[in-house]
This record gives C-alpha cells, structure tokens and sequence, in this order.
C-alpha cells in the first residue's frame, strides 16, 4: 500500500439522497480562523448508510460505507466532489494564503534547470526544465558536453492534452538509435510502452499496453523483454517482444504463478545479462539469459526458498556474480561466485554479516567495490579497492543522506555521489576513490534568499516504552527558541523496510521560516536501525510502529521542542494508517493532522484479494485469513476502531484512481468519523480527481495541493501570512 479536482456545488435535492438536506449539530462544523477570529458555517456533507454484514473467523463486522467502492457510480463521484466543494468551503478564508504559499514554493524553484549529465555508452545523458513548462525535457550529447544538444524526449509536449501525464522508464537502444519510454495518462501506473527513432524522430508503429513502464533491450537492438500487469495490478508475466511485430503476437517467457509474488526484468550493468526477478516482501528469486542470446532459455541463479525467507540480489563483473544475501545474515551479506556456477552452494563470503551495520547496495568499478551501509540509521559510503586500504567517505553533518547516483561505467576512478541534509540543499559531487578528493558538480539552487546557515539540525534519540531508541532527525530556523512554544510538524512512515532519511526540501522551507520545527521520526517498520527495526514494527508487531510515534511525540513536547497546544502530524499512504491508529490511541495528543491517501481499511483490503497489491503484502501486514492475524489486524485498523469521541481537526487527501491505497478507504474512513465524532473541530477530505498515489503531475501544478496542506497547519497554528523570518 507502499511509494494523488473537481469542484462542484451539490445543492440540496430529492435526487442526491446522500447528502444531509438539513443542518444539525453532528454535521456542521464552526470554522474559526484562529488569526482573525472571523467564523463561518458550512454543512458538511453525509453519506448515506448502507448496511454491509462481513463475517469472519465467527465475528461480524458491519461497514456502513461499503457501497462507496463502486468507482464508475456517478452517486459515488458525486459524494466525493460534495467533498470537494466543503474542503473549498471550510477553506476559503485561507485561498489568499494558499496562493501566497503555492507562489512562494514554486518561487524557489530555478524554473530552467539543468541535472549534472553522465555519460553512458558514448553519449552525455541530461533531463532539463523550462521556464514556463511543467515537465522534463530528456536529451543526450554525443561524446562530448560541447557537441550539439539531441533532445530525446519532451515531456511537455506530450502531456499537452491530458490532465495527468507520466512518462517513464526511458531506455536507449545499445546502438544508440531507438528510445523505449512508457506513458501513463491516468495515474494507475499502468504503462503503454512507445518506441522513438532517435535518428529521424520518428515513432514506431510497436505499441505495448499494460506494463510497468519500462522495457530491457538484448544486445541485438531489436529484442527487448517487459512486465505486465494482471488486474490486482500486480505485476506478474515477463514477456518478450521483437521490434516490428504487434504486442498481442509476444511471446510469454515467465509467469509468476504465486500471487503473493511480482516480478520484474533488467539488464546488469555489464550488459552480458537480462535478469528476471521474482519477489516478495521475504523472499526473492533470479533468473537470466545471456544478452546475446535472448531466445535462449532464462537459467535460474539459486532457486527460492519461500519457507526459509532467502532473499537476495545479484550484479555481475567480469567472470563472477556478487549476492547480496540475507542468507544465515539479518542485515545481509555480500558474497561472490563464479558465473558458471551460481547456486548457493558456491558463493564465498567478500563481506561478513554484522549486527549493527545494514548492508543496502553495492556499486562495482574495475579496481573498487562501493558499499553503501546503514548505520545508526545513517547511511555510509565505503570504498574498498580490489587490492589495498578501504577508507569511508567522510561527510560534514551528523545527520544526513548520501547515495551513490548514475554510475554507468566501470572503468573509472571517479564515483558520482549525492549528498544533502535537512539544511543543506542536494549536491551532486564527483568523487575521485584513488586520491579521496571530491569535486561539487552542482548544488540544487534554491531561488531568493536561502542561506543554509539560518537553519539548525539536531539528531535525538527517544527512549520509546520498551526501551527502544527511536532516532528523530530536527530542523528548525535558527530564530526559532526550543522553548515549549514553537508549533512541530512530525512525519513518519514506518513500513515495508522503507527508511526514512534527513533529506531537504525547499518546500518545507515555508513552515520553518514561520516558526514550524519539523522532525522526522524514525520509527520501527522502516529499517532505519537495521532488519531487526523493520522486524520490530510488522505483522505481530505492529503496533510498535503507532507507539513509537506518540512516544516521540511526548518526548519532543515535554523537552520543548514543540507547544503541545500546536503539535501537528502527517503521514502518507502507510504513514497515512499511522495518521489513523494514533488519532485513534491518542486523539488529544494533536492540533491537527494531515493523512495522505491514507490505507486505513486494513481488515476488509486485506480480506479482499482482488484488491490491487493485496496478496504481495501477507508478509507485511499478515493474512486475516488466519484469526490469529485477523484479530491483531482489527485491534489497529484505522477504519474499525473510529469511536464516538473527540478527534483532532483532519485533512485527509486521495486520488480517485490511485493504484496503491484505493479511494474509497479514505472516502469511508471520513464517512464514519462524521457519523461517530463529538467535537466541532475540522474534518476535510479532499480527493484529485484526475490523479492518483503520486498526487498532480507536472514539476509546479502539485504544490498547489502543497499549499493547501501549508494554510491548514499554518491557519491552525495561528500564523498568518505575513509572519517570515528573514
């Protein structure tokens, strides 16, 4: 459930039996803005109740707002634009303010920008930005940066008629003449793959609709290997497709029979081999063929072990295979064998398992090995020549993110590497591993007056109620006095293994310039502190995850980090059912809280295998086919544990055709807590009508859902427009 407008006014009728006609005192709320103290009524909207009986393992749930699931039911539609136009409603005293935040965000943005290029396979590669336009323009230079500029793609003029656009999974032929991309029009991520004459600008008549996105070229330029998906969205065949020939006439090369698995294809970095992955949450498993060859039979490296939860990943260089393993290794280890003899049973150990280091990639050069390692939640580089001393790449902050970026070549001393913190912009450096120097390729450039010396960044560790240290990343504006009195946004995630790093975002930069601290907290569920804190905070354990984030919310009011009367949360998707189980357990606790496409009906989806994403994540959440799960499941579920009692004021967002966590469970999830709560404080649901997880596309159009979010927190906190620290 892992990682998006219609507006209409619905008038009181006969015909839209849904909406309450009259107001009464469980369904208006006092909107009061707390800078102008100006209060105004609007009648939010009720959805009508329809009484579903689910009945499991002998215990019977009776959801009221099933029927919203019915996607193409125009009564549905238009209970979510009632929604719309109630979220505008509440909202209207802050429009002045959301479109002063949307200009001061995209306001920092360098409208033509430029990323750093890389060269592979003879060309420089570039993605470039335009004043003036939403999306990417996607060109290459010819061997060298002073050569005329090609453009490949421009993304702009193909999202001209359509209200979402995404193209992705761009992939060059290896003779440098055809370009495969693919295009999503409505947010599903469900991709058509197209195919460009580089040469002529002409596109191919081949046309390969409900895949992935991205297809995997052999070495003959005219064999190329794609995923697609089955209705829960899954990805589950590989198939393969000859240029020149009608996509219902490819040929199946794999199907990923469990259900519980995907799969997906690539290309080493050698280019000798294409790769079959199959996955789920703990076990994976490989299968290849030579690129040369790509009507040969696919070979399996080391066949799965589904019951002893092996997963592991492969790279290839020269004659051997590197495996990172988690085999007999929690945090994984790496090991090496030869590419003729791939089953377990061959591999010897390069780099040892060890219990407080997570080893998260590898990236493999002629005379280096690159490790990128987990440690104390913060990612490290280390370089290890083939012969000689290994060293660590030393960075200034505490806290931070570094990432190795495109490395295409393997002769070559120089590493390309990002590097930013919570105050310090991304920077792209070139990292020479012989001499250790390193070269700053490019800052991203914030617009006005940014200066990273006016923010302050702390690193804390909050003992949680068994003991655990949950890391909290700060960031606050230097002006800013950790005196109790400072109004906090906390964000997490908390699951599927998904770390959460002290990244920057010049967006955020409008809350800590009004006097915002925002924190991150690192709770278990992500694998922060290694496997054993995604272990800590899944299945059975879930509810580790909810209470590290109180426990951290607690402690950061208690050391005045944060005014208790003005502590706010957000959370996205699976952070979005965080939102959900800590309003539930802790409803005081908040000022106000932001859900982003929240996955709050987690019994019924879980229940539910024809929901997209459903049974890849029995590993995740558990199967409530098993009552042991079901009962743990329902204890936590968001959707089922809404009471008659106070909750905090709620903005809740979604997008009618996300793929990821479905529209209808935040569209019930607000139904319910309209009919169940007993205060007057906020409840906004508001759903993209034209997109899905991901929100608006386009590289400005998004952060006007951005500035709605800013003026809710901000108007709640009590600061108005004018408040900015200089």
């Amino acid at each position: 459930m892992m990682v998006k407008k219609i507006l209409s006014t619905i008038l009181c009728s006969g015909m839209v039996l849904f909406l309450a006609c009259e107001q009464n005192q469980s369904n208006t709320e006092t909107i009061i803005n707390p800078t102008t103290m100006n209060s105004a009524k609007a009648t939010s909207p009720k959805a009508k109740q329809v009484a579903k009986e689910m009945t499991v393992h002998g215990d019977t749930r009776i959801d009221n707002y099933y029927w919203l699931n019915q996607r193409e039911d125009p009564e549905v539609i238009n209970y979510l634009e009632a929604e719309n136009t109630y979220t505008s409603e509440v909202m209207k005293h802050t429009e002045s303010f959301q479109d002063k935040l949307y200009n001061e965000i995209v306001g920092r943005i360098k409208k033509d920008d430029t990323s750093v290029p890389y060269k592979d396979n003879g060309y420089w590669y570039l993605t470039s930005y335009e004043k003036g336009k939403e999306y990417p323009i996607h060109s290459r230079k010819k061997g060298i940066l002073d050569a005329n500029n090609e453009v490949m793609l421009d993304v702009n003029k193909l999202a001209a008629d359509f209200e979402y656009y995404s193209a992705a999974g761009l992939s060059v032929s290896p003779d440098n003449k055809l370009l495969s991309y693919g295009e999503d029009t409505l947010s599903r991520r469900i991709y058509t793959i197209k195919f460009k004459n580089l040469e002529t600008g002409e596109m191919l008549s081949d046309i390969i609709p409900n895949t992935t996105g991205r297809a995997v070229w052999a070495n003959d330029n005219k064999t190329l290997f794609y995923s697609v998906k089955d209705e829960t969205l899954r990805s589950y065949k590989i198939f393969k497709h000859k240029l020149g020939t009608e996509a219902s006439k490819d040929v199946e090369i794999f199907h990923e029979s469990d259900d519980t698995f995907g799969t997906y294809v690539y290309k080493t970095k050698s280019d000798k081999y294409i790769v079959i992955g199959s996955y789920h949450t703990l076990t994976s498993e490989v299968r290849l063929v030579n690129a040369d060859r790509p009507d040969e039979p696919f070979k399996i490296f080391e066949p799965r072990n589904k019951a002893g939860e092996h997963e592991y990943s492969i790279s290839h260089f020269n004659d051997k295979f590197y495996i990172r393993t988690n085999l007999d290794a929690e945090n994984f280890r790496l090991m090496e064998t030869p590419e003729n003899a791939t089953g377990k049973e061959n591999w010897k150990e390069v780099i040892a398992h060890r219990k407080d280091v997570l080893l998260e990639g590898m990236d493999i050069f002629k005379d280096f090995l690159v490790l990128s390692e987990r440690k104390a939640g913060i990612t490290q580089l280390r370089v290890r020549p083939w012969t000689g001393t290994e060293h660590y790449i030393e960075f200034k902050d505490k806290a931070y993110l570094a990432y190795t970026s495109a490395n295409p070549e393997f002769d070559t001393d120089v590493l390309r590497i990002g590097y930013q913190s919570m105050s310090t912009p991304n920077t792209i450096y070139d990292y020479n591993m012989k001499s250790k120097d390193m070269k700053q390729l490019k800052q991203q450039e914030v617009v006005g007056d940014f200066d990273s010396n006016n923010y302050k960044t702390e690193r804390i560790f909050v003992k949680a109620r068994d003991g655990a240290q949950v890391p909290v990343s700060i960031v606050y504006h230097k002006d800013t006095k950790i005196d109790g009195k400072a109004p906090m946004l906390l964000y997490a995630y908390g699951s599927y293994g998904n770390s959460m790093d002290p990244y920057f975002s010049s967006v955020r930069l409008s809350l800590l310039d009004r006097g915002f601290v925002y924190a991150i907290a690192h709770i278990r569920g992500g694998m922060e502190m290694g496997k054993q804190w995604y272990e800590d905070g899944k299945k059975l354990k879930k509810i580790n995850t909810f209470t590290d984030f109180i426990d951290c919310a607690e402690y950061l009011t208690a050391n005045n980090y944060a005014d208790e009367e003005k502590l706010f949360a957000m959370g996205g998707s699976a952070g979005g059912l965080l939102m959900g189980a800590v309003v539930n357990m802790r409803p005081e606790l908040w000022r106000g809280v932001i859900a982003a496409v929240p996955f709050v009906d987690v019994v019924t989806t879980m229940l539910d295998e024809t929901i997209p994403l459903t049974t890849g994540e029995f590993d995740e959440w558990g199967n409530p086919k098993d009552k042991e799960y079901y009962d743990y499941m329902k204890s936590y579920s968001p959707y089922d544990n809404v009471e008659k009692k106070a909750y905090p004021n709620m903005l809740v967002t979604t997008g009618l055709h996300d793929s990821q966590v479905q529209y209808w469970e935040p569209a019930k999830w607000i139904a319910k807590l309209r009919e169940m709560k007993t205060d007057d404080n906020v409840l906004l649901l508001h759903t993209n009508m034209g997109a899905g997880h991901g929100g608006a596309s386009g590289r400005f159009k998004r952060h006007k859902e951005t500035a709605r979010e800013y003026s809710f927190l901000l108007d709640l906190a009590g600061i108005n427009e004018g408040e900015v620290k200089n």
